[in-house]
């Protein structure tokens, strides 16, 4: 067990952290909307109904689908462009070992790499394909769950203006609701770039060694 919490540690954690952060978030918003049904002299909803309400679905997939943008381009992008002096970036002199062609005969080759053919081009490319996959699903479900959010809201003013899916996803509501969560994804890797070119974190594989000079990268 121990070999297998330390071999595993960094994935364990934030999977803890993720479900206990989601955990919190869909109890305060239960509590939250529950609030706000009160303030419409409507019943509160149980645990089960919320979890199937706009506010619930809109409130988890608007901000994974910013995370998943942030991180499908962060691959993709690395791959052409680079950062003199951050860590974050290749070097700009020469290949780098991730550039290098997969070889079937190297110990420990993963399957798709010894079967060749389609089947290996996918697996050079899975990992950006598996990001903006679940970029464009989250980006779905938040449209759905941002939808019912806002016919309910409507219903419970005493509104008419109910919306069909692609009526809301042409809204600037829900563009401000997208876009506010991409900037700030977007800025935070801006951050990570850069100031791993001047700053270090001993110990941390996001930085370079404490010594190295600012300009250099790190192969």
């Amino acid at each position: 067990m121990k070999k297998f919490l330390r071999e595993n540690g960094l994935s364990l954690t934030f999977a803890v952290l993720t479900l206990a952060t989601l955990a919190g978030q869909i109890l305060v918003g239960w509590h939250e909307f529950n609030n706000e049904l009160n303030e419409y002299g409507r019943l509160p909803l149980t645990l089960k109904e919320y979890l199937s309400s706009g506010h619930c679905i809109e409130g988890v997939f608007e901000n994974w689908e910013s995370e998943f943008l942030q991180m499908g381009l962060y691959v993709v992008l690395t791959i052409w462009l680079f950062q003199k002096g951050s860590s974050e970036s290749k070097p700009l002199d020469g290949p780098a070992p991730v550039d290098r062609e997969p070889s079937p005969t190297r110990p420990g080759a993963p399957w798709p790499v010894r079967q060749g053919g389609w089947v290996l081009k996918l697996y050079e490319n899975s990992m950006g394909i598996a990001f903006f996959t679940m970029f464009a699903l989250t980006f779905l479900f938040h449209a759905i769950g941002g939808v019912k959010a806002h016919n309910t809201e409507e219903a419970l003013k005493g509104k008419s203006d109910i919306l069909t899916l692609w009526e809301f996803m042409g809204t600037s509501e829900f563009w401000f609701q997208s876009l506010q969560n991409w900037q700030s994804e977007f800025l935070s890797v801006l951050s990570i770039v850069v100031l791993s070119i001047f700053l270090r974190q001993k110990g941390s594989p996001e930085s370079k060694p404490v010594d190295t000079a600012n300009a250099e990268m790190e192969d």
